[in-house]
């Protein structure tokens, strides 16, 4: 199963304003009347039930919406940029790659993040009148699009977990409450994919469990399926834990033992698992020999008041109860649960950068921060006047103030975003 991948998104430029004057017969001066340019395509994210894996990134990894259109005359705004939407399976969290918060977690079907938005059209010179700047003959370039790097990490969205160690039977168990058809053998091996099904109770309530890969000792660390397995049952509602009584193929698996030891895998990784309701299901009960150390796990069970049920997956014995256990406290949660009327949309805001200033080399200074870096891409730094406006802009917001308090001389240079300017009083 594919529940891990790494894109590149990037949004839409936004078209650049445009330079022009009104021409018509009998209407001189006609004045600016520049239009201005479309809003890049945004870049948008969907939870789909359809979609079941990450597979299709495995191939397809690059992302990248249109950009808007440039203005043209007569006030004509640009075309906007055509939005790219990106489907994925209902529970995939995303992150910003090297980071560990995640950004959005798709955790309900149909809802969208707005991962990178389009950039803002630039707007043209019919905006830049004034009675002191008539004709004004420069625009605005369009807005870059937001470029992001992000890993994409899918959770399983399942009512029930199942988890225990290797062949304590989740896999017979799940076919036998549903139409899933896992790998199933008389000896041992363990689940390698998660497999779903969908259960039902005598009441006619359905819910879906997931057979998770079988923990090790160590796997809250890592070890054999180690977090992969343990992403997935941190997303269940109720955690069933399987515990073979039966003492295993060599007849020396202790079961206190075996619940001791997932539980402490699962206490390491977590709180998120650790909280979710537990029945244990005390499974093998048809070929158990050994009284005594069964007798003395249902007694930690009873100390810890756990529920927990005798059955056989084999034979079906006790399944119909553990069933009714589980979808009690299913309902439960049902009732709890806000109703989800309609798709969320998440809307993902870069990060601003704060305005700094540095001295990489002799004579010369590095500015940087999100707006100062923005007005430099959207200014057309070959036209006269809008470098004009820019310099007008950058002493407002305290840029020149800055580097005189940091000694800057006449002649440095002054590096922004990919624009070299030469400074001078």
């Amino acid at each position: 199963m594919i529940d891990q991948a790494k894109i590149y998104i990037k949004s839409g430029r936004g078209g650049n304003g445009c330079v022009a004057f009104h021409r018509e017969k009998f209407v001189p001066r006609g004045g600016p009347d520049g239009g201005d340019g479309g809003r890049g395509g945004n870049v948008i994210m969907v939870a789909e039930n359809r979609v079941r894996t990450l597979l299709k990134f495995r191939y397809e990894r690059k992302f990248v919406a249109t950009n808007g259109g440039d203005g043209s005359g007569n006030q004509c705004s640009g075309k906007k940029g055509k939005d790219i939407k990106i489907t994925v399976p209902v529970g995939t969290v995303v992150y910003i790659e090297g980071e560990e918060e995640p950004i959005v977690d798709l955790n309900k079907p149909g809802m969208k993040a707005i991962l990178a938005s389009g950039g803002r059209g630039g707007r043209g010179n019919q905006h830049y009148a004034t009675p002191s700047r008539q004709t004004p003959r420069f625009a605005e370039n369009g807005e870059p699009g937001e470029e992001l790097n992000l890993k994409l990490e899918l959770k399983l969205l399942a009512d029930v977990g199942l988890i225990g160690l290797p062949n304590a039977g989740k896999s017979t168990f799940l076919s036998r409450v549903t139409a899933a058809a896992p790998k199933i053998a008389d000896y041992p091996f363990t689940t390698l994919e998660p497999q779903l099904g969908v259960a039902k109770d005598g009441s006619g309530y359905t819910f879906v469990i997931a057979d998770l890969p079988g923990l090790i000792s160590g796997a809250a660390q890592g070890r054999g399926q180690g977090l992969d397995f343990l992403r997935h049952a941190e997303r269940s509602r109720v955690i069933l834990h399987i515990v073979d009584i039966s003492g295993g193929f060599a007849g020396e698996l202790d079961a206190t033992e075996s619940f001791l030891t997932i539980n402490g895998e699962l206490d390491q990784y977590g709180e998120k698992i650790s909280a979710l309701p537990t029945i244990v299901a005390l499974n093998k009960e048809d070929v158990y020999a050994d009284e005594e150390m069964v007798n003395k796990f249902i007694d930690l069970l009873d100390r810890e008041g756990i529920p927990h049920y005798m059955i056989s997956a084999a034979t079906g014995e006790g399944v119909d109860a553990l069933l009714y256990a589980m979808t009690a406290i299913l309902k439960e949660s049902d009732e709890e649960e806000d109703e989800f009327k309609e798709a969320e949309t998440v809307i993902i805001r870069p990060r601003r950068r704060e305005l700094e200033i540095s001295l990489i080399d002799e004579g010369i200074w590095e500015v940087t921060g999100t707006a100062v870096e923005r007005l430099i891409s959207m200014t057309n730094m070959d036209n006269e006047e809008a470098v004009y406006r820019l310099q007008g802009q950058l002493e407002r917001r305290g840029v020149f103030a800055m580097l005189k308090e940091r000694g800057i001389q006449n002649g440095d240079t002054v590096q922004i975003g990919n624009a070299q300017l030469e400074y001078s009083e």
